[in-house]
């Protein structure tokens, strides 16, 4: 498999999309100009095998409940294709749960791709009689057929259960994940790992860990950033402080084994600010991918 790396100019607004293949120093610049800016929206980014394509897929969803008729509609689906260099809508195509009021997408948390396909984790609000519920889908996009289909969640009542602020997808291994997080104020940040060990089965979903990163007598928050692909977890851990009066946040990066349970603190430095920038493990691999590709700019 060759990947290229997919950038996405988020903080900024411009909603810039980068191709980047930094073993041929080359990157393509997307102008992703059909975004409806009244709207939330997610990107992923995958191989097609089959068509020795690279593949966008934006996904987009109502902002808010007053901004739609409700209850909400399914989200909507755009294909960009290097190989073409256009875009296309792509039709919904399976049923959408009724009477849901609101739901998100895990906007900030890249998409993992698991056996040709792009999976999207939604958390909705759905009413039920007089009262509302939350529920969760998988989404899943195969980048070949360009099909949406959904897959089972875990059946198991720790998933299910309160106290979660953040259910999301990862890869671990190369098999499917989902990390839900829990928050303990002043006491600590839980993050539970789910792994789907035969992909598309649900009964195959198997609780792998838990882990705890303690806080006591500190307000923040602990943010699940992925795995390397040995399997070791990464977290960053923002601690909100006070020191001589005055407020300042400081960040730790821990690094998990859920083998040993060894935690490991690690030194990571970047120039942005640290509440305004998220990390993410990625995989690369060296390639010619944008070798051939039209608009490219050399570095």
């Amino acid at each position: 498999m060759q990947w290229p790396f997919c950038l996405y100019d988020y903080w900024k607004f411009n909603y810039n999309v980068y191709f980047w293949n930094p073993s041929i120093r080359k990157f393509k610049s997307l102008p992703t100009a059909s975004i409806i800016q009244s709207n939330t929206f997610s990107l992923g980014f995958a191989y097609d095998s089959q068509n020795n394509d690279y593949k966008l897929v934006k996904v987009e969803w109502p902002i808010d409940p007053s901004c739609t008729l409700l209850p909400m509609p399914p989200p909507e689906f755009e294909v960009y294709s290097l190989s073409s260099d256009s875009r296309r809508r792509v039709e919904f195509g399976i049923s959408w749960r009724p009477n849901i009021w609101y739901y998100s997408i895990n906007d900030n948390s890249p998409f993992p791709f698991v056996c040709g396909h792009l999976h999207f984790m939604v958390e909705s609000i759905r009413e039920t009689g007089q009262e509302m519920h939350p529920c969760e889908m998988i989404l899943s996009f195969d980048v070949n057929s360009e099909k949406i289909g959904e897959l089972p969640v875990p059946d198991d009542d720790s998933f299910k259960e309160g106290g979660s602020y953040g259910k999301h997808l990862t890869l671990f291994k190369g098999k499917l994940a989902l990390i839900k997080d829990r928050s303990f104020r002043r006491c600590g940040y839980g993050h539970s790992v789910w792994v789907m060990m035969d992909y598309g089965v649900c009964k195959s979903w198997n609780k792998l860990f838990s882990v705890t990163v303690e806080g006591p007598n500190v307000d923040g928050y602990a943010r699940f950033n992925g795995f390397t692909k040995y399997g070791s977890l990464l977290i960053q851990h923002q601690l909100e402080l006070i020191y001589n009066g005055k407020f300042k946040m400081e960040n730790k990066f821990i690094l998990f084994d859920p083998k040993t349970l060894h935690h490991k603190d690690i030194s990571i430095q970047y120039k942005y600010p640290f509440n305004l920038v998220s990390l993410y493990v990625a995989t690369y691999l060296e390639s010619l991918a944008l070798h051939d590709a039209e608009n490219v700019v050399s570095y």
